[in-house]
């Protein structure tokens, strides 16, 4: 019965580690290890980040001063648009203000040559009317003197002479 496991388990040591006859040894290959990865980090990995860590330094501090450059120039290409959009305005108000100008002066001329011609054609028209009523007043007199002639021969025959008729129709349109 002295191979069982439970007796087998109870004689063997706990953990290697923690057995004491073997700390010497541990702890020499600790020191070792410890030594090895010194060497290793101090002399090949911490150069090579601190050499990609200056790198990355100086990249940034060229990014950042071309960023200040760029930041710069765009300023100074904004305020290169702004001037030419308000000398481009100007000249607009100039061009607008010429072509107000010229039309003003076309229409003012245009105004002018139409006065004239309402005027003429309007002098034109009082002559025809004039003429019209000149010749409604004759035609009216005519007319007054024939129906004045009808009435007195048809009033009294023979009694009136024309030119007596004539005379008194002339002074009644007269006035």
């Amino acid at each position: 019965m002295a191979d069982t496991p439970t007796e087998g388990a109870a004689s063997a040591p706990g953990m290697p580690q923690l057995d004491f006859s073997t700390f010497p040894n541990q702890i020499f290959w600790l020191l070792v290890t410890l030594i090895v990865i010194y060497f290793v980090l101090s002399r090949i990995a911490l150069p090579r980040i601190g050499s990609v860590l200056a790198e990355r330094s100086g990249t940034i501090t060229n990014d950042i001063a071309a960023a200040e450059d760029l930041k710069q120039k765009a300023v100074e290409a904004e305020e290169a648009y702004n001037k030419a959009l308000a000398d481009a305005r100007s000249e607009a108000a100039k061009i607008v203000a010429s072509t107000k100008a010229d039309i003003q002066s076309e229409v003012d001329a245009a105004i002018l040559e139409a006065d004239a011609e309402i005027a003429a054609r309007s002098a034109e028209g009082e002559k025809a009317i004039a003429a019209i009523r000149d010749s409604a007043q004759a035609d009216a007199a005519t007319v007054a003197k024939d129906i004045a002639k009808d009435i007195v021969a048809a009033v009294a025959p023979g009694k009136i002479d024309a030119k007596s008729i004539t005379a008194a129709v002339t002074a009644k349109m007269k006035g």
